[in-house]
């Protein structure tokens, strides 16, 4: 049987474990560079910067969802921040994902926020058209914006 709930700090290596798994889906895989006790301070630790959600059927961990709390100015309300969605590709279509973004989408509503936002790959068609059949509205003109650790470093006094 499905199960969703929040994560714990025993789920770490499940969960790093699965952010793999979704960077080998993405083609990304050169692009982690982290590693679990960082995953477990960012988590579990005394300033926890994100919450994970996990789904379990029959005790294996086969999909996360990782959000954080993020901030409206134009509604004053805060929103949650969906960073990541993602379950094991032999588990897709069984309702897991539904089920995970459900979960946090209910999360958002229960703590009042005004919006709940993430962002897709444009390629990535399969996942626009299951986000739309949930009722999101994929922004057309809005772009991400990013600075990296090495840009962030010239701000440094």
């Amino acid at each position: 049987m499905l199960k969703i709930r929040a994560a714990e700090e025993k789920d770490v290596d499940i969960i790093f474990e699965l952010i793999r798994g979704l960077a080998e889906y993405e083609k990304l895989t050169d692009r982690v560079t982290g590693n679990t006790e960082q995953l477990r301070s960012h988590l579990f630790g005394d300033r926890p910067y994100a919450e994970v959600i996990v789904a379990e059927l029959d005790d294996l961990g086969i999909g996360f969802a990782l959000f954080f709390h993020s901030y409206s100015t134009f509604l004053t309300q805060p929103g949650l921040y969906l960073e990541d969605v993602f379950v094991r590709p032999e588990y897709r279509r069984q309702g897991v994902g539904k089920a995970l973004m459900t979960t946090v989408a209910k999360i958002a509503h229960d703590r009042g926020c005004g919006r709940l936002e993430w962002s897709v790959l444009d390629w990535n068609q399969n996942a626009i058209e299951f986000y739309q059949s949930l009722g999101a509205t994929v922004l057309p003109d809005w772009k991400i914006c990013r600075m990296s650790a090495e840009t962030l470093a010239r701000f440094r006094q």
